[in-house]
């Protein structure tokens, strides 16, 4: 007789958790890995701060058993165990942690450790928006794989609108203005068309002026740069806090575009902006408050050219 009770709860839980709405889920991640979850995610690990992001974004953040380094947001990821970063991921942890997901980003040089985490059995969807028009249908998808469709829905309308909004606030037919991104002064490097940042720039009525580079960040000299003739130079910066939006800062960064003088247009005319770093370089739902910043830049640089051309 126990053994049939015993026998009975089991089956009942099995198909309680068979009964979960859209599970068994079986989708495919951006590496083309066919991934299928029996049950909603409950306990998860990131490799990468925009994915901790993005489950933060689904009101999902307690599941995160696991993440990496640098996972700073929302401030309540800074007190989830750390799993490593983007050079070396401590394998033993996170197969320690017992996630029923891991949710990777491959771009750092992960993949033999990743091919070892689903060698021990682990569930690994790869979510890599690598341009602007991905990331909804990323937010989407993760919604699905935590069981918070609906809330995914939601989240990646919300990103589609603010991102729709900041593109139309200004004409289809209004000036185009020549931007360099600067990654980093020494060695000078920059972001080709191909990273996502090149995408807000587009959005924003600009032109990535070494769109056309293959590398994703390649290094340039000056020359090439003062060659391309760019209005306005941008730049991430890693502070925290602080205006959206810094115009001339003191950034040792910008001192040698400031050496060039009036015979160089961004330093004759002020258009040397540095942008929140984090929102502008991670493809995450806080990469609206980065557009925005890229945007109000842009706008100065077209009012203040028509007032003065």
């Amino acid at each position: 007789m126990r053994r049939g009770w015993i026998a009975l709860l089991v089956a009942c839980a099995g198909a309680a958790q068979a009964a979960e709405p859209g599970f068994p889920l079986t989708l495919r991640d951006d590496g083309g890995q066919v991934v299928t979850l029996q049950a909603p995610a409950r306990r998860i690990v990131t490799i990468a701060p925009n994915l901790t992001e993005i489950v933060a974004e689904l009101g999902a953040l307690d599941r995160v058993v696991g993440t990496v380094n640098t996972s700073n947001f929302p401030p309540e990821a800074e007190r989830i165990p750390r799993i490593g970063d983007h050079q070396r991921l401590d394998l033993e942890r996170i197969i320690g942690l017992k996630p029923d997901l891991v949710l990777v980003w491959t771009h750092s040089g992960t993949d033999r450790e990743l091919a070892m985490l689903r060698n021990a059995g682990l569930q690994a969807f790869r979510v890599e928006p690598l341009r602007l028009a991905d990331l909804p249908p990323a937010i989407e998808r993760v919604g699905q794989l935590l069981g918070l469709a609906d809330i995914g829905r939601q989240r990646a309308r919300a990103l589609r609108d603010t991102l729709a909004a900041l593109r139309d606030a200004r004409p289809s037919q209004a000036p185009r203005v020549d931007v360099f991104y600067q990654v980093w002064s020494e060695p000078l490097m920059t972001l080709s068309g191909r990273h996502i940042v090149s995408d807000v720039i587009e959005l924003c009525g600009g032109r990535n002026v070494f769109a056309a580079l293959q590398p994703l960040a390649p290094q340039v000299s000056i020359e090439s740069v003062l060659q391309a003739r760019p209005e306005a130079i941008l730049s991430a910066r890693e502070d925290g806090g602080g205006p959206l939006l810094k115009r001339v800062p003191a950034d040792a960064d910008f001192a040698l575009w400031r050496r060039l003088g009036s015979g160089f247009t961004p330093t004759r005319r002020g258009w040397l902006y540095t942008l929140p770093g984090d929102e502008i370089s991670r493809a995450g739902p806080r990469i609206a408050i980065g557009a925005r910043a890229v945007c109000q830049a842009l706008d100065e640089v077209r009012a203040e050219r028509a007032a003065k051309p």
